[in-house]
């Protein structure tokens, strides 16, 4: 037994199967194809722009926390549930964390993330000043 077409022939054109619905133009209808949208990690499509002051202020300020706590960056990675080498990268400034992943430091360092985001200022402040 066949399954459902794997596309469509209409005005003599294939067209694949998608989600369909109709607009109306003035008086004809026109068949138009839905496509979902690719979900994909990472920037939003069109993003060029990369600060490094933020990302660098939050590194520090992580870093100096864990130090303070005196622990290791794989173990702390292994805390946080982030891979060893992107902590290293949130730590040198190289990556801008989500909101996710600035939760997940703030518990594995066990401080709250108004904490931890109060440092990140202080650390953007003497920044400014050097």
């Amino acid at each position: 037994m066949a399954g459902p077409p794997e596309h469509f022939v209409v005005f003599g054109r294939k067209i694949p199967r998608t989600p369909l619905t109709w607009l109306k133009i003035s008086d004809s209808m026109t068949l138009l194809r839905m496509q979902k949208r690719t979900i994909r990690p990472g920037r939003p499509a069109g993003v060029t722009t990369y600060e490094s002051a933020p990302a660098l202020a939050f590194g520090q300020a992580v870093r100096a926390a864990r130090l303070a706590q005196g622990i290791a960056q794989d173990e702390f990675a292994g805390l946080a549930g982030i891979a060893r080498s992107h902590m290293g990268k949130i730590e040198r400034g190289e990556h801008m964390p989500t909101l996710a992943l600035i939760l997940k430091i703030s518990l594995a360092l066990k401080i709250s993330s108004a904490e931890l985001m109060k440092a990140t200022e202080r650390n953007l402040y003497l920044q400014g000043d050097a």
